[in-house]
Parts: structure tokens; C-alpha cells; sequence
């Protein structure tokens, strides 16, 4: 979800994700309204109120299993993304000939053309050295975990020292184009559905099914996963194909 040139040592990257349950018959109606919105994303990007914004369509994605969009809005600084920025000044500098009625009618139609289900608001913490730029059509296998009560210090050590050397050595050798961790910034309650987010990205499905690592998992290796499974749960695992996007 980064694919932006921001160095992995230079300046935190925040993410907001909004997930969104469009009905069957809302389809069309919900392309148009992103297509419509994209441009005053891109307004956004040169307000300085973010710094880009992905749309991202979710699989499995039947009516009743939850969201079928996402939206990720990336920002560099944690006050930007709670604020939200000027969303007036956006939508006037990307629509300035818009009437009243028309600028109505268009909230009308977002509104009516999906529900927003729920926002996660995340910080990156890790990625794999590589420069993978995210065109549409990237493939991101979303995978949501939650530490074990008090083990959150330890998952994160343990994924980014034990884990991402794995998946630094796959991406090297073409069998997926990035890793990353985030972390839910605002979800440690025990409640929570997940305190991470681990991502793989893919140029798509065929690197997905072909260029993977093959082979049996090595006794080190199985040890690890014992260990790590141990402090965190994986909840559920998201496909999502990148759609629109904006830098």
C-alpha cells in the first residue's frame, strides 16, 4: 500500500483504510462516484492534505461477506490523517464550475452508492528493500493479525527479524514484488479485530501462483512458524487488486 518515494528511513508513512459494502445493484453507480472522487483526491495531493490515495477492489466479495472496496488514503504526518484536511477547498479546486444543486446531487449519489463499513487507521512499521511502484492491477494478499495480550513488542520483532529475511530473500528472486507490516495505530483494545496488517504485493495472480518460493518449509523455518503462531492469531486473509490510484 506505499508504492510512493518515501525512503524507508526518511519520514514515517500513516494509512487510513475505508471499507466499503456496495450493493449488487450499486455497481455502476459506485465506479462512477470513485471516478468522480478520484479527481478531488488528486486535489487533495496537491493541497499537501495527503499524499496519495488507492482504490483497491476486495476479494472474497459476495453481499454477505463484508466489504467489497477499499479505499487507502496515505499520509506523512498522523495530525493530517485525523484531520482529513479541506475537503471543501479539494472539491472546489478539482470542480470549480460545479452549481449547488450539482455538487447535491453528487453527494447524494455517493452516499446512496455504497456504505461505509469501518476505518482502520494504520502506521507502516516495516517493508522489504525493493522498488516496487504499484500499477494498477497489483494483487496485495491482506493479511489481518492480532497480537496475543502483551506480545505485540514480541510479533513485531519476530516478523520483521525472523520473517522478513524470508520474504526479502522471495522478493530478490522475482516470487513477489513487496512485504510490508503495518500496525493499527488505534486498536490495542482486547477487543479489537486485529493490531496488524501484514501485506504481500504481486504484479498480479500469475506471480501469485507461479513465482512463489517452492519447496518444503526448512526445520528452522517450521520452528518459526510454531513460535509466531504462538503470539499472534491470523483472523482473516483479503485479496485486493489495485483499481485506481493517485501520487
Amino acid at each position: 500500500f506505499t508504492g510512493i518515494a518515501i525512503g524507508q528511513d526518511e519520514e514515517p508513512l500513516f494509512l487510513l483504510f475505508e471499507f466499503m459494502h456496495v450493493d449488487g445493484d450499486q455497481g455502476a453507480n459506485y465506479a462512477e462516484t470513485e471516478e468522480f472522487w478520484e479527481k478531488v483526491h488528486v486535489q487533495r495531493v496537491k493541497n499537501g492534505d495527503c499524499i496519495g490515495w488507492d482504490l483497491w477492489r476486495l476479494e472474497p466479495s459476495g453481499q454477505e461477506q463484508g466489504a467489497q472496496f477499499m479505499t487507502v488514503s496515505l499520509y506523512n504526518d498522523p495530525v493530517k490523517m485525523m484531520d482529513g484536511g479541506d475537503f471543501n477547498k479539494a472539491w472546489t479546486g478539482a470542480y470549480p464550475n460545479l452549481t449547488d444543486a450539482e455538487s447535491n446531487e453528487k453527494m447524494a449519489m455517493t452516499v446512496k452508492s455504497r456504505d461505509l463499513t469501518h476505518r482502520v487507521f494504520l502506521q507502516q512499521i516495516d517493508l522489504t528493500n525493493d522498488d516496487f511502484d504499484m500499477p494498477i492491477g497489483t494483487l496485495a494478499v491482506i493479511n489481518f493479525m492480532k497480537a496475543k495480550p502483551g506480545q505485540s513488542g514480541a510479533y513485531e520483532k519476530m516478523e520483521s527479524e525472523v520473517f522478513k529475511p524470508f520474504h526479502q530473500s522471495d522478493v530478490d528472486s522475482g516470487g513477489r514484488a513487496s512485504w510490508g507490516m503495518l500496525r493499527n495505530m488505534l486498536g490495542y483494545a482486547t477487543e479489537a479485530y486485529a493490531t496488524h496488517i501484514v501485506f504481500d504485493m504481486y504484479t498480479g495472480y500469475d506471480q501469485f501462483f507461479n513465482g512463489g518460493s517452492t519447496g518444503p518449509a526448512t526445520d528452522a523455518q517450521q520452528k518459526a512458524y510454531q513460535e509466531i503462531n504462538a503470539i499472534r492469531d491470523l483472523k482473516s486473509v483479503t485479496h485486493a487488486t489495485l483499481v485506481r490510484k493517485v501520487r
